[in-house]
């Protein structure tokens, strides 16, 4: 598809997040949430809803769901009823599922996302809790449908946008953002593969001067943030090619193959759903006081978009530092914390972003996982600051050598290890002039006006000094004994 024709198309997007909440039961019974149990063994009576059980409501998911409110800026409703969303489906128990359709947890607010075009608020049109259904099981080449109900009841938060996304990269950063937030705020652990968090897509086209939304279309079975972008790429281009052909678009509901980038219709979509709605007879309203609300506030931890400018403001770090930096809130803690033992900051963003990252990126680990404690990484910075080491060797000898040796502090390893930089120009000298008078035809290019031959100089010296070299002292070593060679 030209992009002449795809520019004459407004996209139009809105997004529907579920996200399993971290409990360790389920919303309405004391049946385990714990993932990868046995089939059908954290079940109860009331999970399957036999006759004359009553549902009682988990405290921990309103307050969960009350903190993802508050860090989206929403209102939070004071009264709540829940709602009975009647459909049959077989892993569905009760007939019915438990929701919040006319008073949802929480009403408006807005997520903030950075994307090329620089920052947008994406509004919400809200947050509700309800039970998750169980999980249809379909094996190949078997007829029958086999059905795990230990999903049945476990809460979750429904994140609802309006239809305001205008981009598949704006997507998938809103849904980057709420995974960040979720797990920042300790209620969800955001995982995509394991289906702990989920994304439906609506997604529709528009002639760029039409006044109305095309056809809505339900994009499903998205199991991580890169496929929720290929998902819309690959329906906008689909819905463009149908309008440019002449046909129509028809409001239904497409299932995503990740192996082919397609989608393929599940089943159509009626103009208007009939879940029956009704208020479920079993649960008492749920009343949120203001002393109950303030408690929660309290408990709120510092979010993203709060750390990021803190580290611009307080530790003076670009933009760039301050968003990696907080890519998680472990991350961003242990930053703090090694700030709390050196004021070069800036060299503590560097480490951060490229050794240790790096280290924790081989092998495979997260950062509360990292044994070197803050306060250690913080003395091989002042290290070399003091000129005792340099960073290349500080970062690819030592580093890893203080990952595994909790007992040697950083200058006495570094002595163990024979590492320590020589900052005698004395003894560098000589290796300066050795050079010089080995490579006569790189000094003639350096003569010519090449200075950028310096830096092959500098790599010999770092080389033949096994990295001890003071690269300060070495580089005007350097271009004294070249100056005086060419004189």
């Amino acid at each position: 598809m030209t992009p002449e024709i795809r520019d004459k198309y407004t996209v139009v997007i809105g997004l529907e997040v579920h996200a399993q909440l971290l409990t360790v039961s389920k919303i309405y019974t004391p049946d385990s949430t714990a993932y990868g149990s046995p089939p059908n063994t954290n079940l109860s009576a009331i999970t399957l809803a036999h006759p004359g059980t009553l549902p009682k409501l988990n405290k921990k998911v309103v307050e969960h769901a009350i903190k993802m409110g508050l860090a989206c800026d929403s209102d939070i409703s004071r009264v709540q009823i829940f709602d009975r969303k009647n459909y049959f489906y077989p892993d569905l128990p009760k007939g019915y599922q438990l929701t919040q359709d006319r008073t949802p947890m929480c009403v408006g607010g807005y997520i903030t996302i950075t994307t090329k075009a620089g920052n947008l608020d994406i509004p919400l049109n809200r947050i509700h809790i309800e039970e998750d259904a169980g999980k249809s099981i379909h094996l190949e080449n078997e007829t029958d449908t086999l059905v795990d109900f230990n999903r049945s009841g476990v809460p979750l938060i429904e994140i609802v946008t309006e239809p305001s996304i205008r981009s598949s990269e704006a997507a998938a950063a809103l849904l980057a953002e709420i995974r960040k937030l979720v797990r920042y705020l300790e209620i969800c652990d955001g995982n995509m593969e394991e289906g702990s968090m989920r994304c439906d897509a609506n997604v529709s086209i528009m002639l760029n001067d039409a006044k109305a939304y095309g056809k809505k279309v339900e994009v499903k079975n998205m199991n991580s943030i890169r496929n929720v972008q290929r998902a819309i790429d690959h329906e906008v281009d689909r819905q463009i090619a149908l309008i440019e052909r002449g046909d129509t678009i028809l409001s239904e509901t497409r299932t995503y193959d990740a192996n082919t980038g397609k989608t393929h219709s599940m089943r159509t979509k009626e103009e208007l759903n009939d879940y029956r709605y009704f208020p479920d007879p079993d649960l008492s309203p749920l009343v949120v006081s203001e002393e109950w609300l303030a408690t929660i506030k309290e408990s709120m931890p510092p979010l993203p978009r709060e750390l990021q400018q803190k580290f611009i403001a307080v530790y003076k770090l670009p933009a760039y530092d301050a968003q990696v930096l907080t890519d998680s809130k472990e991350l961003a803690l242990y930053f703090e914390e090694v700030c709390k033992h050196t004021k070069n900051f800036k060299a503590a963003s560097n480490w951060m972003m490229g050794p240790v990252k790096s280290y924790l990126n081989e092998h495979y680990l997260e950062i509360n996982q990292l044994a070197l404690k803050a306060g250690v990484l913080a003395d091989v910075i002042t290290l070399i600051d003091a000129g005792k080491l340099n960073f290349a060797v500080a970062s690819q000898k030592l580093f890893p050598e203080l990952v595994n040796n909790q007992q040697d502090p950083p200058f006495a390893l570094a002595q163990k290890l024979n590492l320590i930089q020589d900052s005698n120009s004395d003894s560098i000298s000589p290796i300066v002039e050795q050079i010089i008078s080995e490579f006569p035809s790189k000094v003639a290019e350096y003569k010519k006006g090449k200075t950028a031959i310096l830096t092959m100089f500098m790599g010999e010296v770092m080389k033949r000094s096994k990295g001890k070299a003071d690269p300060k002292i070495a580089s005007e070593l350097l271009k004294m004994k070249l100056e005086e060679s060419n004189g």
